[in-house]
């Protein structure tokens, strides 16, 4: 065993008996820090590795592993390093001044509209609590509005005359969102047949009401969806709150939406945040250019 590679396991000893990190945990940085001392193996001795050697390091790596695998790896070197310089092996740590790759966003695959329509049909009409449901998962599809924006919803926010919903966001800004057809008949029919028996005697100004009368809440919301994707056949771990949102947008925007539409319905900032959306809306492209262009095929 080299003295690099003895390094290396008295460092993933010391994470697993000091530290106690897991051992999934320590499988990952093994793998890190193994596959970073056979590159730097010729040279053996860390005392000579440098900043440009750790960012050359780096460029390699990314020019086959994403973004997120980078930083990762990137991290269990540090930690090797700090380690070294803590246990005054290393006199300095040149990983210091190594920029992290910056983390791409990542979105939830949204539903597809048929695997919608299909959650959507899946909600009963009997109860109170069903009409409920039904309004509440209505209103995140057909406005891609945040849980928490929901969670914050009175009824004083609804203007059924103007078919608008003002929508309270991010740092109190505020948005008006529109209510298509199916929304205002699925509100109308909850707040006339159901609201009132779930308020019992309260006074809660929110529009979605728990079963004992208070504002329903996040965790609510998240019970109540993973209860129809269930009924509706769809993995419960592939859907959210934010699914319905991003459903929402991508499939405007697969319909020819106007991206900056998009941007005020969901309440972004920028639209470099909206255009997010649209990387999922390229697949459908790309699948419709196939299928439909005559020189698309071998």
């Amino acid at each position: 065993m080299t003295p690099l590679e003895s390094q290396l396991e008295e460092y993933l000893q010391w994470l697993t008996i000091e530290k106690g990190r897991s051992r999934a945990t320590i499988e990952a940085y093994r793998r890190d820090v193994r596959t970073f001392a056979n590159w730097w193996l010729p040279h053996d001795d860390l005392a000579t590795l440098n900043t440009g050697d750790l960012e050359a390091y780096v460029t390699l790596l990314q020019e086959s592993k994403s973004s997120s695998s980078v930083a990762r790896a990137l991290a269990s070197i540090r930690g090797l390093l700090r380690y070294l310089v803590d246990e005054g092996v290393l006199s300095h740590d040149p990983s210091a001044r190594v920029a992290s790759p910056r983390r791409g966003r990542t979105l939830p695959k949204p539903l597809s509209e048929a695997e919608m329509q299909r959650l959507l049909d899946v909600i009963p009409t009997n109860t109170a609590v069903e009409l409920r449901d039904g309004a509440l998962l209505e209103l995140l599809y057909g406005t891609g509005v945040r849980v928490s924006e929901v969670v914050g919803l009175t009824i004083g926010d609804l203007d059924f005359d103007e078919e608008l919903i003002l929508v309270t966001g991010k740092g109190s800004k505020q948005r008006l969102v529109p209510m298509g057809a199916t929304l205002q008949r699925a509100l109308r029919r909850y707040l006339s047949e159901s609201r009132t028996i779930l308020l019992q005697r309260r006074r809660s100004q929110s529009v979605f009401l728990n079963m004992r009368g208070g504002s329903l809440s996040r965790q609510g919301i998240d019970l109540i969806i993973h209860r129809y994707a269930l009924a509706a056949g769809i993995d419960r771990h592939r859907i959210s709150a934010h699914v319905f949102r991003h459903s929402c947008a991508t499939h405007m925007l697969a319909r020819g939406a106007d991206i900056r539409v998009v941007q005020e319905l969901l309440g972004h900032v920028s639209i470099a945040t909206t255009q997010l959306y649209t990387a999922v809306s390229i697949t459908t492209l790309k699948n419709e250019y196939h299928q439909a262009h005559p020189r698309a095929q071998d």
